[in-house]
């Protein structure tokens, strides 16, 4: 079986979630792809970009898929494309990504994004301010806030998480059979309960 690990936005595999599940399944004598998401960089981010680079990863097998934030949401939008998936691991995904902005930012960043045609934002990975353009959002309102994947997932949230609220895990399990919602006790990052979560999901993932 194949691993597919998917990080947040604004982040590389080198963040410490994609090194703590890649080693974990390494260490389980399982292949794992940790692909870098931003393959036409920052300023041209795109989700169609994203999913041609899932695509890429996953090279037509079957795959089972962890992502992180926008990687979870990605990771169900990939999976509701490509019934071959096998099952999710979601960590704080980040549905309706893209109807979320205006959540975040408000009315007036938000024009002031569509009108220069990129702002600002924090990259994790580099440390610094790079431009991210609106073809981010104009793109990626082209698909579902909720996507409808079937494969069985497990989805963790912190009740903490200010960047994605938990309102949004638990209105997606709501009304499905196929997905499972643990809360945790800890922010968006979730990286202090990484164990937590290796411990819940282990079965789950490599059974």
């Amino acid at each position: 079986m194949k691993f597919v690990y998917l990080h947040g936005f604004a982040s590389s595999p080198a963040s410490g979630k994609a090194q703590f599940f890649a080693g974990k399944l390494r260490e389980e004598g399982l292949e794992v792809a940790v692909p870098y998401l931003e393959n036409e960089g920052f300023r041209n981010l795109t989700v169609s970009g994203q999913l041609k680079v899932i695509e890429g990863a996953a090279q037509g097998q079957s795959v089972r898929l962890i992502g992180s934030s926008m990687g979870g949401y990605l990771a169900s939008l990939y999976a509701a494309l490509h019934p071959e998936t096998e099952k999710l691991l979601l960590l704080a995904p980040a549905f309706g990504f893209a109807d979320r902005w205006k959540l975040r930012l408000g009315e007036e960043t938000m024009q002031l994004w569509a009108r220069q045609g990129f702002i600002e934002m924090m990259h994790y990975a580099s440390g610094k301010l790079e431009p991210v353009g609106f073809g981010l959002i104009e793109d990626g309102l082209r698909y579902p806030a909720e996507p409808n994947f079937l494969q069985p997932a497990l989805i963790f949230h912190g009740i903490q998480d200010d960047v994605v609220p938990v309102d949004f895990s638990r209105k997606f399990v709501s009304n499905r059979t196929n997905v499972q919602l643990t809360e945790l006790n800890s922010g968006h990052e979730l990286t202090d309960v990484m164990e937590v979560i290796w411990q819940a999901s282990r079965d789950f993932l490599i059974r």
